[in-house]
């Protein structure tokens, strides 16, 4: 079993900055990787930024040179650096961990407001 405790969500103005933590606990030896989804008010979730246990990474076109997601192995936790926030961004961020058995946690979702 996997806990993934999310923070770091908040109300930002447009062009700003904010960085989104995520800890996981339990198992965390079956963790393969690991992401950051988004789901806006009537939309589906949708994934935004994924970091592989070897550090290979991807990220949402819409999010490509404004988010950069990492890792801390020491810490288990994995970041989520956005900036020059869109109000388009504005959804709730949800972090995601895959195992090595193709299984899914979910954690609780931060909200994240970017205000025009």
């Amino acid at each position: 079993q996997l806990r993934l405790v999310e923070s770091g969500g908040g109300l930002v103005q447009a062009g700003g900055s904010l960085r989104l933590s995520c800890a996981a606990s339990g198992s965390i030896f079956s963790i393969y990787a690991m992401g950051w989804y988004r789901q806006a008010p009537g939309k589906q979730r949708e994934s935004v930024a994924a970091i592989t246990s070897g550090g290979a990474t991807n990220y949402a076109d819409s999010v490509k040179g404004r988010f950069t997601i990492s890792r801390d192995n020491a810490k288990n936790t994995v970041y989520l650096q956005m900036n020059s926030l869109k109000p388009e961004d504005t959804a709730v961020y949800y972090c995601n961990a895959r195992t090595n058995l193709s299984q899914l946690y979910w954690g609780q979702g931060t909200q994240v407001t970017v205000s025009s």
